[in-house]
């Protein structure tokens, strides 16, 4: 299993549409960066923010998920809270090719801001967009930026294509588009 170079990951998101849209140079002109890296891509996160809340005094339960446990808001600029969690998504859109499975880290700039990105791996034909959970380590509240870098994306090849991917196991987040919630 290899990392993928830029050049992997430009030829793909330009012939397969692997990520819409696609930058193929880092942005960085008074933003936090994205685009295309030397082996990964940096995405950026949407302004759609799921706030999590404990107003209502709602249970966050996997299996049972309540849409007391948030707030929404649409926002150039999400202030998270103390020790607290948002879920957003990404604006690119990523159809994962058959033989490649993708990786998730959060960008250094907020990583030492103590904001924590978290993805769980992205999966052979697995496509949409990607929900990200951004949690806040800080006793401060701290803001993220829509429409700038938040996270990078690895891309991990296989020697060869797996027997069964997401799509033939018709996974329960195949082609989700803006912040999905947990689903049983």
């Amino acid at each position: 299993m290899s990392v993928m170079p830029d050049h992997w990951i430009r030829k793909q998101a330009l012939e397969q549409q692997m990520i819409s849209p696609f930058e193929e140079k880092q942005r960085r002109n008074g933003v936090i960066s994205y685009g295309l890296s030397s082996y990964g891509y940096d995405a950026r996160v949407a302004d759609e923010f799921k706030i999590f809340t404990n107003v209502d005094n709602a249970i966050v339960d996997p299996k049972q998920f309540s849409e007391t446990s948030f707030v929404n808001r649409q926002t150039d600029v999400c202030v998270v809270p103390p020790h607290s969690f948002v879920l957003a998504r990404t604006v690119e859109y990523f159809k994962i090719p058959r033989d490649v499975l993708v990786i998730c880290l959060g960008k250094s700039t907020y990583a030492r801001c103590g904001l924590i990105v978290n993805v769980t791996p992205l999966e052979p034909e697995w496509e949409g967009h990607v929900t990200l959970e951004i949690s806040n380590t800080t006793p401060l509240p701290a803001r993220v930026y829509a429409n700038e870098g938040l996270c990078q994306f690895l891309f991990l090849k296989g020697d060869s294509p797996c027997e069964i991917s997401y799509a033939d196991k018709g996974g329960k987040y195949m082609g989700q588009t803006g912040v999905t919630l947990p689903r049983m």
